[in-house]
C-alpha cells in the first residue's frame, strides 16, 4: 500500500504558477555589496569633479591688444546679379593709426562684415606711413593734393588745434597731428577718395613706409639702465 500511494502522488501533477518558477529558478545575479557600490560611486564623482576642476583652472587665451585704433570710414553693401539670383557682399575702408605718427588707410571685401573689417585692417597695415611732425605734433608747412575726384588742402594754424571734417579729421586724428586746419576743396562725398587724398597731402613728411614701419618700443642695452633714458627710444 504503501508504494502504491507512492506512485500515485509521484503521478499527480500539481499545477505550477509562473511566479513559483521564477522564484524557484536560481538567480544568475552576483551578490552586490553596498559598501563596494557606495565607494564606486564616490570615485565616479571624485572623477567628474576633478575633470570640472580641470576646465576651470585651463588658462584662457588673452587677446593681444594692438598697437593702433582704427575707425571706420565707409561700410557699403554691394549685390551683385548673378544667374541664380542676387549676391550681397561688404566693402569697408578702414583708417588705423597709433597717435603717434603712424597712420594708414586699407579697404577690404568679404561676405562677412567682421571678415570685410579684418581684411581692411590687414591692408591697411601693409600701407602704414611713420610722419615727422614738429614740436605741437603739426605740419611744418601749408600743402594740397589731389586723389581721383577728392582734393584736400592742409595748413598749420599756430595752435587753434584740429579744424577738419569728413574722412580727413579721422586720418589726421588717428595720425596724432594737432594745430592744422584743413579744407575739402573737392565737391565729391567720397569719403575713400578724400582720405587717400589726406595720406598724399601727408606724403612730404613721410619718412617711412610700409613694413619698415616698426612699432615704438625702447631698445635695451646690456649694462646701460633704459627706464630714464628718452635719448635712446625711438
Amino acid at each position: 500500500m504503501k508504494d502504491e500511494t507512492q506512485t500515485i502522488q509521484d503521478d499527480t501533477q500539481i499545477p505550477v504558477t509562473d511566479e513559483q518558477v521564477i522564484d524557484d529558478a536560481p538567480s544568475t545575479d552576483k551578490i552586490v555589496d553596498p559598501i563596494v557600490v557606495q565607494e564606486s560611486r564616490s570615485n565616479d564623482t571624485g572623477r567628474r569633479t576633478s575633470k570640472r576642476n580641470f576646465r576651470s583652472k585651463a588658462p584662457r587665451r588673452e587677446k593681444v591688444k594692438s598697437d593702433f585704433d582704427q575707425k571706420i570710414i565707409s561700410l557699403r553693401r554691394v549685390t551683385r546679379v548673378m544667374a541664380g539670383g542676387r549676391r550681397f557682399s561688404f566693402s569697408v575702408a578702414l583708417a588705423i593709426g597709433d597717435h603717434r605718427g603712424r597712420v594708414g588707410v586699407g579697404m577690404g571685401k568679404a561676405n562677412d562684415t567682421s571678415l570685410a573689417i579684418q581684411k581692411a585692417f590687414n591692408d591697411a597695415k601693409r600701407s602704414l606711413i611713420k610722419l615727422r611732425l614738429d614740436d605741437t605734433n603739426s605740419i611744418p608747412f601749408e600743402t594740397d593734393a589731389k586723389s581721383s575726384s577728392g582734393i584736400v588742402n592742409l595748413r598749420p594754424n599756430g595752435g587753434r588745434g584740429l579744424v577738419a571734417g569728413s574722412a580727413v579729421r579721422t586720418v589726421l586724428d588717428l595720425a596724432g597731428i594737432r594745430n592744422v586746419t584743413a579744407r575739402v576743396l573737392s565737391r565729391t562725398r567720397n569719403k575713400v577718395n578724400i582720405a587717400r587724398a589726406t595720406l598724399v597731402a601727408l606724403e612730404p613728411f613721410v619718412i617711412a613706409r610700409g613694413s619698415s614701419v616698426a612699432p615704438e618700443r625702447p631698445v635695451a642695452h646690456v649694462g646701460v639702465d633704459v627706464s630714464n633714458d628718452a635719448s635712446i627710444i625711438k
